[in-house]
């Protein structure tokens, strides 16, 4: 088990396998030593995290569902590495889309889920650039879908 794995094990997350593309796109595409990788929903297992910020749901729990979408985005970058994550050179910007109503304004604090988690897991590695921006609707009704680039070796 690689470096950021075992940190992962540390904190009780195993990554699942990664998820695949619900539609006609690729889950990642690597360009030189860039990968980006496709929105990933708030999906637990078999189990859609669905809702509208400012309406049905908090801000804990948008960055719960947040913290999902980060899990994904990894499990995204270990496929793309042939299975070894320490491959993983940067996390170079995450892009944030929160399911939320007109008048919701926190959608920095629930993209916090997905950022403070990969902080955490990845260190310095996991330092990136953001965005976290509203949405009126997402695929399935999830709460959040992020997307991701990153610099792998």
């Amino acid at each position: 088990m690689g470096t950021f794995e075992s940190k992962l094990a540390e904190m009780g997350v195993t990554l699942p396998d990664a998820p695949a593309p619900a539609a006609n796109y690729v889950p990642y595409v690597q360009v030189g030593d860039m990968l980006y990788v496709s929105g990933q929903i708030s999906k637990d297992g078999d189990t859609l995290i669905t809702g509208k910020l400012g309406d049905d749901m908090d801000t804990a729990q948008g960055a719960e569902a947040a913290k999902v979408c980060a899990i994904a985005l990894l499990a995204q970058v270990k496929a793309a590495c042939g299975g070894d994550l320490d491959r993983l050179k940067r996390v170079v910007k995450l892009t944030g889309f929160v399911n939320s109503t007109a008048d919701y304004g926190e959608q920095p604090h629930v993209v916090n889920g997905a950022s403070d988690f990969i902080g955490e897991a990845l260190g310095e590695t996991g330092k990136h650039s953001r965005s976290a921006v509203s949405a009126a609707a997402l695929p399935f009704g999830v709460a959040v879908e992020i997307e991701g680039i990153f610099q792998i070796g």
